[in-house]
């Protein structure tokens, strides 16, 4: 009984971790982002950008590593995600799924 006690801690702390912190990422995204996705990740300079703000954390976490380690590719956004950490995309991802935008909608 103690050691799952101790495994669903250990599995909780993790998640917690996982979810990033969204103060920190959004100082990096006015330093990285901003300048293509707007501050809060809903206004893209062009229309090709993506609305950052409101997608899912996990998504954003994919996406990001997914160009830091080539399997998706774009020049621009390789060049911004190859500087950032594990926790610098985790706590962006925090940032931007914490946003509203044009992603919700009211009832």
């Amino acid at each position: 009984m103690r050691s799952l006690i101790a495994l669903l801690a250990l599995a909780l702390a993790g998640a917690v971790h996982a979810g990033g912190n969204a103060a920190a990422g959004k100082e990096k995204a006015a330093l990285v982002c901003a300048a293509c996705h707007g501050p809060s990740g809903d206004k893209p300079s062009t229309p090709d950008q993506p609305i950052l703000a409101g997608q899912h954390s996990d998504y954003l976490v994919q996406a990001l590593s997914d160009y830091k380690n080539g399997r998706r590719t774009n020049p621009i956004m390789k060049g911004f995600a190859a500087q950032l950490s594990k926790k610098d995309i985790e706590d962006l991802a925090a940032w931007f799924a914490s946003q509203k935008s044009a992603l919700h909608f009211e009832r």
